[in-house]
Parts: C-alpha cells; structure tokens; sequence
C-alpha cells in the first residue's frame, strides 16, 4: 500500500516567481532589480509569521471633543470623556516605498509582491492612491454629516480601512493637495497602529513629496513617519560604479531586527572591495597604541557599535581611521541616556570626524535616529512642555539655538523641541552638549543622502574605490581637522 504523506506547504514568493519569469523569457535576469524582489522577498517572508492584531472600531465618544465635566466648566478644567490612544503593535513588519522614473519596473514588481502575497495574508487591498484618498474624503464627508463638524473622523475611516486590508498596497503615491497634506499624517498612523502594512510605488522620493506645497511645513511629520515605518527603495539602476549594484536601500536601519545584518552585508560588500581585498582584521597604531579594526576591505571596514566606541577610543583614533578609511559600517547602535553619556560623547566625537572627512556611514540602530540621544520619554515631556507653553517648536528653536540649521529646525518642530529643553535633559550638561547633539543629528540627516554616498566614486576599474583627487581633499580635511 503506498504511502502518502502530507506535503508541507512552501510558499511562492517574488524570487522564486521572479526566476520563474526569467527562465520563461518574460523577463530578463537583471542584478539591480534583483536586489529589490530581494527586499519584496524579506518582507514577504517577515508577513509569513506575522499576526495582524484584531482592528478594534473607535468609539464615536473617542473621536468627539471632550466634553468639560460640571465641576471642570466651573473652574476651568476636569475634561470628561474617552480619550483616543494609539500604539504601534511591536510586531509591525516594516512596509516598502518604492520610487523611481518611468520605466524603472514600479508596476511590475509592485505584480509580482502582491501576486505571492502568502496565503496567511487573509486581507489584502491594491488601489492607485489618487482613488484610495477620493474615497477617504467621500468617507470622512459622510462622518461629519452625520456625527456633526467637530467629531475626529479619521481614525474612524482608517479603522474601516483596515478591516479590508491587512496588507494595503498605493500604485503612485502623490501628494499634490493641501487638503490631503492635511490628514496624510494621521491617517497613515491610524492604518499603521491597527496593524495594515504598507507598500507603495511612487515617482519621487518621499523628502520629495508635496515640495513647494502650501503649508509643506505641517506634512514633513507624514513625511518622517513613512520613513521610520518604511524601507525606502530606489528603482531606478544607479550609474555602474562597480559590478554589483549599490544597495536599493537607505543607509540606515532600524530596528535591529532580522533585516539588519543583511542591510549592513550588503552595503558592506557594495562600499569594500571584496573581489581584489577580502575582509579581514587590521591593526592601526596611534601614538604607540593599536585601534583593532575587526572587519576591513579596500577602503571600508566595520564594527559593532560597541567595538568602536566600547573602548576608550578619542578623536585621535577616529582621525586615524578616516584617513584609512573612506566608508564605515557601524551595526548594533543602541539608544544613548543618561547611563551611557560617554558613549554618545565618543559617538559624536567618531561623527565629526567621519563628516569632516567627507567618509560614508552606514549604521543599523535599534531606535530611529531623533531618538539616539533622548528616550521616547523625554520626547514626551519636551511634546508636553511645548504644548503647555503654546509656543510652536519652530519659533522655540530659532529662539533657543540661531546656529542650528533648517533641517535641523525642521526635525525639532517635528517633535516638539528647543534648545532649552535639550539643555535640560539628563544625557546633557550644557550647552555644548546641547549644540553638539543638534549638530550630530543635521550630520547624520547630510550623510545619508545619495549625493553623500555617491560622491568621489569612480565609475571604472577601481571598483568603485574614491578617486584619487577626493581621496586627496578627504586625508587633506582630515588633517586640518587634527
């Protein structure tokens, strides 16, 4: 009698698709674009074991204005009501934002991640964002209508939106309406705390979004949310600079989940020279000490955050490794408080070093970068200060810091913040610190650009190494800078 047995169920997902459709000739083999069904395949398998919270409707008392209670209309407070409060679940997989130009294959591997979504995924919604946004303000319309002008009808909308969609799936992502600009934020946030992964094609980077929009000022938080909660992946192939192509994704990373190791591989295998230099420990020596560096090739080398900073290394040390070194990968990079100041003094410290070299920094951090310095707690409170001092972040840190850039101004409205406050906040004790930490920050925000990364590289032979003349002016930096 032959024996049967039950066959264990293998998921179909976009590599295994996409070679199918290579090997049928309805596409042809490209190494850019599959480094990216690479990143739709790590988030397929990431929704393989992921289990979506049950979306929980808002009360329609949650999303009206709180009501003052008799004793509180009598003196001035004792709001009464329910108050409406989202959380992020912690087991959120991180979405995909793809951009790129015409052309660049947004629609074919947007196909190919939502043919193979698996089988566990019991709700899924693909829709082109100019319609999916005339149906949420169709939606919001009827809420007013029928609930009165002032109820919050937005996290009801998205409550309903996630019921259909635990995978909800934007073909070209725009914002090009100030009424949109104004509710993006908070939708997005509501669809991300009821559990709805998102993934979205767009022909613009997400800084790139609403630009020259009225009132942009109020959508860069919608903006910073997508990339905190979204891996940014650029579709369009880069220059050749070497035989494989660069990284489709940001250079940094958070949280340390999974994805991270292979975030920091593959970047460390774009930015070395393994081919001609495989990876190995080198030893430097300054003033008669050695810097140990546990992992180098060519011109890039890589640490853990803690045998980088762990030690007692100084600015000389750093000196010495940006004049060896033109790219550092730095994984492992925790949040810093009040219980580890000196590290986050020799983080700075490397960071000056590293952005007056003009070197490149790829980093895995467990929480997003505002909050390297700062805990979420402190966050709060500076949010609470702000708000009782009814004075806009903006106007705050213009007032507190006049040598703070925009960008940097930019990021503390978005949370709240001014000079004072981070004065007073226990990992500082003055305004030096203060001043340094802002600046670490606006580096850090530089850094990550692609003119930052792609500058200095050669497109020939040399593998993608600096050319000479960057090299020069990098050493040469450097040096002022000692």
């Amino acid at each position: 009698m032959a024996e049967y047995r039950k066959q264990e169920y293998r998921p179909h997902g976009p590599i295994e698709e996409y070679d199918s459709r290579v090997r049928s000739g309805r596409l042809k083999n490209d190494e850019h674009q599959r480094t990216l069904v690479q990143a739709l395949q790590d988030l397929h398998d990431a929704l393989l074991k992921y289990n979506p919270p049950k979306v929980v409707q808002p009360t329609i008392e949650s999303l009206q204005p709180p009501k003052k209670s008799f004793f509180g209309s009598i003196f001035g407070g004792g709001s009464s009501g329910e108050t409406l409060q989202l959380t992020m679940p912690p087991n959120l997989p991180k979405g995909l934002y793809m951009y790129g130009d015409v052309g660049s294959g947004k629609t074919m591997l947007m196909d190919l991640f939502y043919d193979t979504l698996p089988e566990t995924i019991q709700s899924k919604t693909r829709i082109h964002f100019h319609n999916f946004m005339q149906e949420v303000h169709k939606e919001l319309h009827k809420m007013k209508m029928t609930h009165g002008n002032d109820i919050d009808a937005i996290p009801f909308v998205a409550a309903h939106i996630a019921e259909k969609a635990t995978v909800l799936c934007f073909d070209e992502f725009q914002c090009t309406d100030v009424a949109d600009a104004m509710i993006l934020r908070r939708l997005i946030e509501s669809l991300l705390a009821h559990g709805t992964v998102l993934v979205t094609t767009s022909n613009r980077h997400p800084t790139e979004l609403y630009k020259n929009g009225i009132q942009r000022d109020s959508f860069i938080p919608c903006i910073n949310l997508l990339l905190e909660k979204l891996r940014v992946l650029n579709l369009d192939s880069t220059t050749d600079y070497r035989k494989m192509p660069r990284p489709t994704s940001n250079v940094y990373h958070h949280p340390l989940d999974a994805n991270a190791k292979d975030h920091a591989d593959r970047w460390f295998s774009f930015l070395g020279d393994f081919k001609d230099d495989p990876p190995h420990p080198a030893t430097h020596t300054v003033w008669g000490r050695q810097i140990e560096v546990p992992r180098a090739s060519g011109r890039a080398c890589r640490f853990t955050f803690q045998e980088l900073m762990g030690k007692a290394t100084g600015a000389a040390d750093y000196l010495e490794l940006v004049r060896s070194y033109d790219a550092f990968i730095i994984t492992d990079v925790p949040s810093m408080n009040i219980r580890s100041r000196d590290l986050a003094r020799r983080f700075i410290t490397f960071l000056d070093a590293a952005y007056e070299a003009h070197a490149k920094l790829v980093l895995t951090t467990a929480v997003p970068l505002p909050q390297l310095f700062m805990s979420k707690d402190e966050i709060g409170d500076a949010l609470h200060a702000g708000s009782k001092a009814g004075v806009s972040g903006a106007k705050k840190a213009k007032e507190g810091g006049a040598n703070v850039n925009d960008a940097m101004r930019s990021l503390m409205d978005d949370l709240g913040m001014n000079m004072e406050t981070l004065k007073s906040s226990s990992i500082f004790t003055g305004d030096e610190e203060a001043f340094a930490f802002a600046r670490a920050l606006s580096r850090l925000s530089e850094m990550s650009s692609q003119e930052w990364v792609e500058r200095g590289m050669s497109a020939d032979k040399n593998h993608g190494k600096m050319d000479a003349g960057a090299l020069e002016s990098s050493q040469q930096q450097a040096s002022a800078a000692a």
